[in-house]
C-alpha cells in the first residue's frame, strides 16, 4: 500500500512539474471602436409622373413593399375633362368622314355620265382620306391623355422598406415630386474611421460588431478613396444585421494594425486577494511573479496579453 502512494505522489509531482512554457512576442491585432450607421444600400425615391392631388395614400413609414406595388395614386381633374373634348372631336370627325365618303361614292357614280370630272374624284378621295388621318391623330392622342391618367398611380420602383413619405393625402405635388423614399438593395454598416489609420484598413478583413449585447462578425466589403471631414469612408456587410432603424448607431471594432505582446494561457495566471500571479522556472526553482494582465485575445484563443511582468525568454509553468 505504500508503495502505491508513493507511486501515486510521483505520477502527481510530474504532472504538476509539467514541461514549462517558453514565453515569445506575438502578434497580436490592434483594434479601433468606432460607431457604424445602418444604412440602406440603395436609396430610391418614388415619384409621381403626372402633377396633381394625392387622393390615396396606401403607405406608411417602416412599410415593407414590393417592386411595382402601389403606393399613391395621384389624380389631375384636367384629364377627364380632355378626354371628353377629345371623344367631342372624334364624334365630329367620324361625321366628317361619312359624309365625305358619301361624297365620294357620288362622285363615283357621276364620273361614267361624265357630270363629275376625273379632278373632282381625286379631290374627294383626298377628302376622305385627309378625314381618316384626322380621325387616327386624334385617337392617338386620347390614348396619349388616357395613359397620363393611369400614370397617376405611383409604384415602388424596387423592392424594399419605405424610410420617408414627405406627402400627405389631399396635397398636390408636380410631376416628378418625391412621394416616399424607400431602402433596398439590404442594409449594411457605413463606418466613418480617422484617416490616421487608412493605411491599415484592408477589404475583406473581420470586423467585430457588438449590436444590442449581441457579438457578430462583419465583412470589411468596400472602403471608398475619398476621406471626407478628416476620416475614411468604409461599408461593412453583417449577417443578421437589425435593420428596424435605419441611421441607427452600432458600436463597431475595426482592426487597424499590429503589435508585438506577451501572452500566456489562461491556466497560466492564478489571482489571490485581487493580485495575478504566474508560476516561472528560475535557476532550476519555481516562483511566482506578480503581473498585470490586458485585454483576452479575440476568437476561441484562450489566451491572455501580460502588460508588466514577464519578459521574452521567460519559462512560465503551466499547471
Amino acid at each position: 500500500m505504500r508503495i502505491l502512494l508513493t507511486i501515486a505522489a510521483v505520477l502527481a509531482a510530474s504532472v504538476a512539474l509539467a514541461e514549462p512554457y517558453s514565453v515569445e512576442p506575438t502578434t497580436i491585432t490592434e483594434w479601433k471602436a468606432v460607431y457604424g450607421r445602418v444604412e440602406a444600400r440603395d436609396l430610391v425615391p418614388a415619384r409621381a409622373r403626372i402633377g396633381g392631388t394625392v387622393v390615396d395614400l396606401i403607405v406608411t413609414e417602416g412599410d415593407e413593399v414590393e417592386a411595382g406595388q402601389r403606393i399613391a395614386t395621384v389624380r389631375d381633374d384636367k384629364i377627364d375633362f380632355q378626354v371628353a373634348a377629345l371623344d367631342a372631336q372624334l364624334r365630329s370627325l367620324e361625321a366628317q368622314l361619312a359624309k365625305a365618303r358619301t361624297e365620294l361614292e357620288r362622285g363615283e357614280t357621276l364620273v361614267n355620265r361624265g357630270i363629275v370630272t376625273a379632278q373632282r374624284l381625286d379631290q374627294l378621295r383626298t377628302d376622305v382620306e385627309v378625314a381618316e388621318n384626322q380621325i387616327a391623330s386624334t385617337q392617338a392622342q386620347r390614348s396619349v391623355v388616357v395613359q397620363q391618367g393611369q400614370e397617376g398611380d405611383v409604384l415602388a420602383p424596387a423592392a424594399g422598406r419605405i424610410l420617408t413619405v414627405p406627402v400627405t393625402r389631399g396635397a398636390v405635388i408636380m410631376p416628378g415630386e418625391t412621394v416616399a423614399t424607400l431602402g433596398g438593395g439590404g442594409f449594411f454598416l457605413r463606418l466613418a474611421i480617422p484617416e490616421r489609420h487608412s493605411a491599415s484598413l484592408a477589404e475583406g478583413s473581420t470586423i467585430a460588431i457588438n449590436a444590442d449585447g449581441e457579438e457578430l462578425a462583419g465583412r470589411m466589403a468596400k472602403i471608398y478613396p475619398q476621406i471626407e471631414n478628416g476620416r475614411v469612408v468604409a461599408d461593412v456587410e453583417v449577417d443578421g444585421l437589425d435593420n428596424a432603424f435605419v441611421d441607427a448607431r452600432v458600436l463597431v471594432e475595426v482592426p487597424v494594425g499590429e503589435r508585438q505582446a506577451i501572452v500566456v494561457p489562461r491556466s497560466a495566471v492564478v489571482t489571490r486577494s485581487g493580485i495575478d500571479f504566474v508560476t516561472v522556472t528560475e535557476d532550476g526553482r519555481q516562483v511566482e511573479r506578480a503581473v498585470i494582465l490586458g485585454e483576452p485575445l479575440r476568437g476561441d484563443s484562450d489566451e491572455i496579453e501580460i502588460l508588466t511582468g514577464l519578459s521574452a525568454g521567460d519559462l512560465v509553468q503551466i499547471p
